[in-house]
């Protein structure tokens, strides 16, 4: 079973290592979608979404919303950033009846990423 929950910031950067429009200061609402796979536990669910919800801001939303991204990752391409909210949540999520699953960020509504740790 899948648990999924969205999530949405707005943050600045600009790709300091790509050639084109995105190399100047810009910015994107993106979208955060997290999923967990896993079995309903002891309450019948595989994670709380008010604790999911919870982690997510504290751990990922207060560090990117309406700030610069690169100030923490170099080249912030949604790869990137997928990659670094993944090394973030994995162990935070993870319980005996849960795992982190995949994450998407989507720059705009039509480009995004799916990362699963691979």
């Amino acid at each position: 079973m899948i648990l999924i929950k969205e999530f949405e910031f707005d943050a600045a950067h600009n790709l300091i290592h790509y050639h084109g429009k995105c190399e100047r200061l810009h910015g994107h609402t993106y979208k955060l979608v997290v999923k967990l796979k896993g079995e309903p536990g002891s309450e019948d669910m595989i994670f709380d979404f008010t604790a999911l919800k919870r982690l997510v801001k504290e751990q990922i939303l207060d560090e990117f919303d309406h700030h610069y991204i690169n100030d923490f990752i170099e080249q912030p391409t949604a790869e990137n950033i997928a990659v670094h909210i993944w090394n973030r949540l994995e162990p935070l999520v993870r319980t005996d009846n849960a795992r982190l699953h995949e994450i998407e960020v989507w720059e705009t509504k039509t480009s995004g990423v799916v990362y699963n740790g691979a």
